[in-house]
């Protein structure tokens, strides 16, 4: 079969961003974005996966207004609606966003019931009428998250026409969870982790299409594993990894992007940088636990961090909380070397 590219774009032979942090619901939001921004200026960030049908009809300033720090930024958007998903692209094109991402991963019941996600994997066509609103709606470059297959679909060939066939609409770049998703028998967390991961699939799929940009995604929990990931394909996405031990990526702008190494950050100042931006949050009329609850998992491994994180939950979580909760905790972090 020969290479199929797309009829829009030249093949992007060098992937911009080596790595990025996967779009996660109820995790990837502004502040935890914000957060990030203390750990690489370099690396890719998404939103969490907003719906093309509450764009059309919510409060798009909600849904779409992030912070300028945060780019370069994503948005992840889900949907089946080829007019909708246009709307989508020029609206992310307004407000700034460097790419435009459709959610072709999410195995969970819900999305299922709204008839996009990992579901549609098994219309790869329909996927290329959305792929190809959204490209011709917008100049930003249109990148597609997916998995390897759904339920019985066993074979590489199914991944290969999927990708052919979004990549001739006008895909620019695919990111391969490398495990397909179970739709009925699975939560979305076994999805995660109980399909076994192929990246023997996505090393061959780089092979037979090199001049598709791929990223790998699932299983990557260190800067060795993104590493060892970039000698198969062109960039690494990292997701709960990154959420759960933000500290651990300290050094992605040194090896993916030639910054000069630095120090890894002491939770404390990272605590403290965050305090200003915590401040304008809630002169808008946000509550600190918004973005404190991003901040627990930064001390890990110590002596007193569990007691660390107790006590600033339970601080931040009252409803009129104070910056107070966040300078006290900075405090006792800088008290003992942290």
């Amino acid at each position: 079969m020969p290479v199929v590219s797309s009829n829009r774009h030249a093949p992007n032979l060098v992937c911009r961003h080596p790595f990025s942090v996967a779009p996660m619901l109820d995790c990837t939001d502004r502040h935890f974005r914000v957060l990030m921004r203390q750990i690489s200026c370099e690396a890719l960030l998404y939103t969490e996966m907003v719906v093309a049908q509450a764009l059309h009809y919510g409060h798009k300033q909600r849904l779409l207004d992030y912070d300028p720090v945060e780019r370069p930024l994503a948005l992840q958007v889900g949907g089946d609606d080829p007019p909708l998903l246009a709307e989508a692209a020029r609206m992310a094109e307004v407000w700034g966003y460097d790419e435009l991402n459709l959610n072709v991963g999410c195995p969970s019941e819900r999305v299922q019931a709204g008839r996009f996600g990992a579901c549609l994997m098994a219309e790869p066509d329909h996927v290329a009428r959305c792929i190809e609103a959204m490209a011709t709606s917008s100049s930003l470059p249109v990148t597609v998250k997916h998995r390897l297959g759904i339920d019985h679909q066993e074979s590489y060939d199914h991944l290969l026409a999927f990708v052919d066939t979004t990549a001739a609409a006008g895909a620019r770049r695919f990111i391969v969870h490398a495990r397909k998703a179970w739709l009925q028998g699975l939560n979305p967390k076994q999805n995660r982790t109980i399909p076994p991961l192929r990246y023997d699939w996505v090393a061959r799929l780089k092979q037979e299409r090199p001049g598709l940009s791929l990223v790998l995604n699932g299983g990557l929990t260190t800067m060795a594993d993104c590493q060892q990931a970039l000698t198969i394909c062109d960039g690494a996405m990292v997701g709960r990894a990154a959420y759960d031990h933000p500290l651990r990526w300290t050094d992605v702008d040194a090896v993916f992007y030639g910054h000069a190494p630095r120090r890894q950050p002491r939770p404390s100042a990272v605590v403290e940088a965050m305090i200003p931006y915590a401040e304008a949050h809630m002169a808008r009329g946000g509550r600190l636990w918004d973005v404190a609850r991003h901040l627990l998992q930064l001390v890990q491994g110590v002596p007193g961090a569990r007691a660390w994180r107790r006590r600033l939950g339970e601080g931040a979580m009252v409803r009129d909380a104070g910056l107070e909760v966040l300078r006290q905790a900075t405090e006792e972090l800088g008290r003992h070397g942290y």
